[in-house]
């Protein structure tokens, strides 16, 4: 340590030296320099005169600019006092700008935000609130191309139906708080314009909701008192639920009716054409399709489509043969084409296929199916088969003993994809799919 002891003396001796010598020059040149003794006692002996460590981990040797002292804490009153002023002059600043916004470019602003975050918007004040529902906004809405679908489904456990509601933009699933209907309704059948239709066991009372706004509508009666199971159907009038919608069923026996929202009833627009066999044997795990003002219906006996033009009034039967090894299997629609999903089976092998109809030949022509690696899972297993959606993204149920699969298929990318297990809020178990329908989320669409 005597060296340190030498250095430390050393620097004094050139420190008194200034003082007696330096001070004069330094006032007429400029600031007088400060100086700071190094501190060795908290080092390593090691460091050299440059400041850089060639031993321990220490800082020793910094040395100060002229005339600069070293910082000081700011006091947190004076920090939170300037903080404050900088955030009172953004606010004001933010409160001019959106004060001379229009009012006529808030609903196409709106109408332009993911779903999810119009309701939020719906939550700032009232009178956001209310422009969500006025007919500005539902016009600039049914303008903006809509995203991918969401899925309306029901799900069981422990005998209570629940309804559940998948994003798939979110990849989450959301749970109403509030019922949307009596106990009662457990089938989501049919959709169109963002409004789901839903019947209850006794296939007569028919019921249609906005899933997102929490609105239910009770329609008439249907004139046909019968307890038969049908097929529904849901069409539009127009490019939007505005414009009003129709509501079809259909029976194996050929009876059917259609309702009118705009008129507010049932009525049967005629006789079923006699050169269409009865009984019309209805794949009722298929739901119809709509393309356009057509209804499609997914037929056993003889296999084939069955299609009704709401418009016209108009039936055909196209008797199309389903592929070999075909179990459970039901209708879809992408950019105006029919398409077919279903399990194939063969041996102890399953696997999940998409077909598409070829309108000159009336053949199905495999377009995609599963990935191997995925239907490995399903080897020697009894698989059922549920589709959820029928537009351009499918969700598929697929269920055995003891296991029940969510799988997503995208038919514009033709990505497969998992979905997440549905479980309420309140519950780690997982909920049974059992039934649903895909719809186009629109809020500003009425019952």
């Amino acid at each position: 340590m005597g060296e340190v002891a030498a250095l430390r003396q050393l620097v004094g001796q050139v420190q008194e030296l200034w003082d007696l010598y330096g001070a004069v020059h330094a006032h007429a040149h400029g600031p007088i320099p400060r100086w700071y003794l190094l501190d060795f006692e908290h080092g390593s002996v090691k460091d050299d005169y440059c400041g850089e460590r060639t031993g321990y981990n220490s800082e020793l040797l910094k040395i100060m600019e002229a005339n600069q002292s070293p910082p000081r804490k700011r006091p947190r009153r004076d920090r939170n006092r300037e903080k404050a002023s900088f955030l009172n002059s953004a606010e004001a600043m933010k409160l001019d700008i959106w004060s001379e916004f229009p009012e006529d470019l808030f609903e196409t602003v709106i109408a332009r935000l993911p779903v999810a975050a119009i309701f939020r918007f719906r939550s700032v004040c009232r009178k956001w609130c209310s422009l969500v529902g006025s007919d500005n906004f539902s016009q600039q809405y049914s303008e903006v191309p809509q995203g991918m679908p969401w899925f309306y489904t029901i799900t069981h456990e422990n005998g209570n139906n629940n309804v559940a509601m998948y994003d798939p933009s979110l990849n989450k699933w959301h749970h109403p708080s509030v019922p949307l209907a009596p106990a009662n309704i457990v089938m989501p059948v049919a959709s169109a314009g963002g409004l789901v239709c839903l019947l209850d066991l006794s296939h007569r009372n028919f019921y249609i909701c906005n899933p997102l706004t929490q609105s239910l509508k009770e329609i008439p009666p249907r004139s046909v008192q019968a307890w038969s199971r049908v097929s529904v159907g849901m069409v539009l009038n127009g490019r939007s639920s505005n414009e009003g919608y129709k509501v079809m069923w259909l029976r194996n026996d050929g009876n059917h009716e259609v309702y009118d929202s705009v008129q507010n009833m049932w009525s049967q627009p005629g006789e079923f054409p006699p050169s269409i066999k009865l009984p019309l044997a209805l794949n009722f795990r298929s739901q119809p399709v709509a393309v356009g003002s057509t209804l499609y219906f997914m037929c056993s006996e003889p296999e084939g489509v069955l299609s009704y033009d709401v418009s016209t009034g108009i039936w055909i039967h196209f008797i199309i043969p389903l592929p070999l090894h075909l179990t459970d299997h039901t209708l879809a629609e992408f950019q105006g084409k029919i398409m077919l999903v279903g399990l194939l089976c063969k041996n102890a092998a399953t696997c999940v296929c998409i077909w598409e109809l070829q309108k000159m030949t009336l053949l199905w022509k495999e377009v995609d199916r599963m990935p191997n690696i995925w239907c490995l899972e399903f080897y020697g297993k009894h698989m059922r088969m549920t589709c959820l959606g029928n537009s351009g993204l499918l969700m598929l149920s697929l269920k055995a003993k003891r296991m029940n699969r969510l799988v997503m298929y995208n038919l514009v990318s033709k990505e497969w994809q998992k979905v997440p297990d549905c479980m309420l809020p309140c519950s780690r178990k997982k909920q049974w799919i059992a039934c649903g329908t895909a719809f186009g989320p629109c809020p500003s669409a009425s019952p």
